[in-house]
């Protein structure tokens, strides 16, 4: 196990990742998974910014004024489905096939499938999109430590360790297999912005 560990730490220590690849390529998957007439969406639990789902949780700790600060936490929480992974291939263009093909990745160091990386890492965003405002990644850098299981459900825990101005924050992000174990560790920076003022509550996209 020590040797996987290692492999994984080497493969993440140097993988600081661009908005356009991360949050992109994550995003194109998401609205590609959405059904088109919105049925499967619930309010916005986040005011006015995200939607939801049944399988979904999140939980957010602050001081309760709507504003972010230093020692705000907050955890997204979701099952990582074989039908994301599928679409996240094809969103990407990430077709490795130890993610997509059960023969092939039954004879590597894994020996079974499991999900993408980048998709798993996918959870910070969404749980950075659940602070309060509109949240902009400017950096992310991640460390990939283990691998998630397709249908398992991961957890993403990100907290705000400084207030950098500007509407500027840095935070720590961390992502949790279903046992608790960390299987990615990392760093972002985001800007967050006013959502705009004529967005309502809870609206369709």
């Amino acid at each position: 196990m020590e040797g996987l560990t290692d492999a994984w730490i080497q493969s993440g220590r140097h993988f600081s990742n661009s908005v356009e690849h991360l949050y992109n390529s994550v995003m194109a998957a998401n609205q590609a998974m959405l059904p088109a007439n919105g049925d499967d969406r619930q309010p916005a639990d986040s005011p006015e910014v995200t939607y939801s789902k049944a399988e979904w949780s999140f939980e957010r700790s602050d001081d309760g004024d709507g504003l972010v600060g230093v020692g705000d936490r907050i955890r997204f929480s979701k099952p990582v489905t074989e039908e994301e992974v599928g679409v996240f291939a094809d969103a990407s263009g990430d077709t490795n096939r130890l993610h997509l093909d059960d023969e092939f990745a039954e004879e590597t160091r894994f020996g079974r499938r499991i999900a993408h990386g980048t998709l798993v890492s996918g959870l910070i965003s969404a749980a950075l999109a659940r602070l309060p405002g509109l949240t902009i990644y400017l950096s992310q850098d991640l460390q990939f430590l283990g691998p998630v299981d397709i249908g398992e459900r991961a957890t993403a825990i990100c907290e705000v360790v400084e207030d950098l101005g500007g509407g500027r924050y840095r935070l720590t992000t961390v992502v949790e297999d279903e046992d608790g174990e960390t299987v990615i560790d990392g760093e972002a920076i985001v800007l967050i912005d006013d959502p705009p003022e004529d967005t309502p509550d809870g609206a369709d996209a």
